[in-house]
């Protein structure tokens, strides 16, 4: 009996400390739960020192090289092109005969008028002489009054007709001389549309070239200085006056400098792309440009002083304007309003609102909030990443890897 009773006592303590220990253990998960928790709610953000602005910057603008003068050339008379005089890259002088073409129907539209003229000529000459006998006639009162003028009016409407012959004949003529395509300034020919035997059109091309639909069967291009136009932002459009030097770049030639001013602008800023349309007038003294070539045009600014750099990835666009999320010393979420300056593309110069100190949240999610605790993750480099084509954009070599042979 006493030894039944102590075997109940100790599987009951036995029991105890099992219960005991399961309880002790959900205790510790639940708290390792929590803390995971907490953990976690708590947003980690990886921050970045904001970068110097530049004092001195470029505006690089896009735009095609166009010559002085350009001019399309066009039949005004239809017919078969007949001879061929110049082609396309033939250096061309003023007044230089390129293509005649040949116009029997307009030949015969001539010869008909000439021939027209001709009666008309007859037949006014013989109302002219009967008009004048009739008013002798009538001075003699031997006619009535009536009867003189109907002879004379008759004169007046056959030397009418006979003026509009004329001046048909005169068109036909002048409309022949078109038969010739002349140059119409000194330059070059840039492109060429018809071939010997095809018919051209008036004020068109071939019906079966592809370059028909322009209408034109020359396209010359004078010779001299190149020009290029471009549209300047009205932010900058006070650094596009008159005389102001400006540096061409050519992709194809990246080394390559070639100076250029500006001529003239519009004068005016296009409210449908709110820029100034600027002319700029390009230096080749060596002729190695050529017009149609893609330029871009660089404009030299003026950097703000005391002006920061961010990523386009740190702005925050809300109603009350563009932020940016500082971290502060106790590790919560600052909301400062800044203003934006220039655009670098994948960069922004930030004005004011920013200090070189902060430590700027690099991709802010929408829902952060002003005071939001954040944890700091691995900081970013201590500047943005520098532009392509920075000459200090140059790939850092560990130490060890530069000692080696």
């Amino acid at each position: 009996m006493t030894r039944a009773r102590s075997v109940l006592v100790f599987a009951a303590v036995i029991a105890a400390l099992l219960v005991a220990q399961g309880l002790l253990a959900r205790r510790h998960a639940f708290a390792a739960l929590q803390a995971r928790s907490e953990n976690a709610a708590v947003l980690t953000v990886v921050t970045m020192k904001p970068g110097a602005g530049d004092h001195h910057g470029q505006l690089l603008l896009p735009g095609t090289l166009e010559a002085p003068n350009e001019a399309s050339l066009y039949a005004r008379s239809q017919g078969y092109l007949k001879r061929l005089h110049a082609d396309i890259g033939q250096h061309v002088k003023a007044g230089q005969l390129l293509a005649e073409i040949d116009t029997p129907e307009l030949d015969e539209q001539l010869r008909q008028g000439q021939a027209d003229l001709a009666t008309s000529r007859a037949n006014e000459e013989l109302a002219r002489a009967t008009a004048e006998r009739w008013q002798s006639l009538l001075e003699q009162k031997l006619v009535s009054r009536q009867a003189a003028e109907e002879k004379v009016a008759d004169g007046r409407a056959k030397r009418a007709a006979f003026d509009a012959q004329m001046a048909n004949v005169a068109r036909l003529t002048q409309m022949q001389g078109f038969r010739r395509i002349v140059a119409p300034f000194a330059g070059t020919i840039t492109a060429r549309t018809v071939d010997v035997g095809q018919l051209v059109t008036a004020a068109g091309g071939t019906p079966t070239s592809t370059a028909a639909a322009a209408g034109a069967l020359f396209r010359i291009a004078s010779s001299g200085p190149l020009r290029i136009f471009v549209s300047v932002p009205q932010a900058q459009a006070a650094q596009a006056k008159a005389g102001t030097a400006v540096q061409l770049l050519l992709p194809e030639r990246p080394e390559a400098n070639f100076t250029a001013r500006v001529v003239r602008n519009a004068g005016a800023i296009d409210p449908a792309t709110r820029s100034l349309r600027v002319e700029i007038a390009v230096d080749d003294p060596r002729g190695e440009l050529l017009p149609g070539a893609f330029a871009q045009v660089a404009f030299a600014l003026d950097g703000t002083q005391g002006a920061r750099r961010l990523p386009v990835s740190t702005l925050i666009f809300r109603g009350q304007g563009t932020l940016v999320a500082v971290v502060t010393a106790d590790d919560k979420v600052a909301l400062k309003p800044v203003k934006l300056g220039r655009d670098f593309g994948t960069e922004f110069e930030v004005a004011s609102g920013i200090a070189a100190t902060d430590d700027v949240i690099l991709n802010p999610p929408d829902s952060l909030l002003e005071g939001q605790p954040v944890r700091r993750a691995q900081p970013a480099s201590a500047v943005p990443p520098p532009r392509p084509g920075d000459p200090s954009a140059v790939p850092s070599v560990p130490a060890a890897a530069a000692a080696r042979p």
